[in-house]
């Protein structure tokens, strides 16, 4: 049975600049950041199979107090470290979800996150991110895993990794986003990245502005909740503040 493991790295609003600030959910008011910015939460996730020890996406690549990754420490508090990680799937490379495929040390060095995993990333999206750039993509968060051998390339409308971990092309949230379902042939775990974001987007039909086809990831959106219902798949919830994961019913 595969485990899950949310990895937060805390509570951001987004506003249109799309600049993440902290917010501290006893103390900030909404009401009081730019009109429109959205309460969302940053959280890759640590998923543990018998074959392999997974990240889905990387987060921001915050630093805690005493100046230590955020998702190191999240990796630690739940018995695991960087070097344990075998796999690093990527839903698409935004800052949000691409700012810690890699990281200085303390040296001065960039190096990977999780030194002995295959980074798994969508070949169309990495061209698509360089040649857009900013904002909402950091060429300098993407630039420096692409020049190590860590890199997994994957290609095509859909794919298999390893028997049991498959994608599909969606091209919702942004141009050339993908999704992912782990099937260990116990559990079937679902990771839509920003197409399935919270769980209140799985329920309501809406079209979200800050996505590149509003109407085709509202209909992508239907689409994993009927499969995932009928399937039983446990859905990964990236930027939900109050339910990381669960079965939809």
């Amino acid at each position: 049975m595969a485990k899950i493991f949310p990895l937060s790295e805390g509570q951001f609003t987004i506003g249109h600049d799309k600049v993440f600030i902290p917010f501290d959910l006893d103390t900030d008011i909404l009401n009081e950041r730019a009109t429109g910015s959205l309460l969302v939460d940053v959280q890759p996730f640590l998923v543990i199979t018998d074959n392999d020890v997974i990240i889905l996406d990387t987060g921001l690549g915050f630093r805690n107090k005493s100046g230590k990754l955020m998702i190191h420490e999240n990796l630690f508090a739940h018995g695991y470290g960087p070097g344990d990680v075998t796999k690093v799937l990527m839903s698409h490379l935004h800052k949000d979800h691409a700012g810690c495929m890699t990281y200085e040390d303390e040296s001065g060095n960039i190096i990977p996150t999780f030194p002995h995993a295959d980074y798994y990333i969508y070949t169309s999206e990495v061209n698509f991110a360089l040649e857009k750039g900013l904002p909402s993509y950091f060429p300098h968060d993407i630039e420096p895993i692409l020049t190590t051998d860590r890199v997994k390339w994957l290609t095509g409308e859909t794919g298999i990794i390893d028997n049991y971990i498959s994608f599909r092309h969606s091209g919702g949230h942004c141009p050339q986003h993908i999704v992912y379902l782990i099937d260990d042939g116990t559990d079937r775990i679902f990771f839509g990245g920003d197409e399935a974001p919270q769980l209140k987007q799985m329920k309501m039909k809406y079209v979200a502005k800050y996505d590149f086809d509003g109407k085709k990831a509202m209909e992508l959106r239907e689409q994993y909740a009927a499969e995932g219902r009928e399937e039983g798949w446990q859905f990964l919830f990236y930027h939900d503040i109050k339910t990381p994961f669960t079965k939809l019913q």
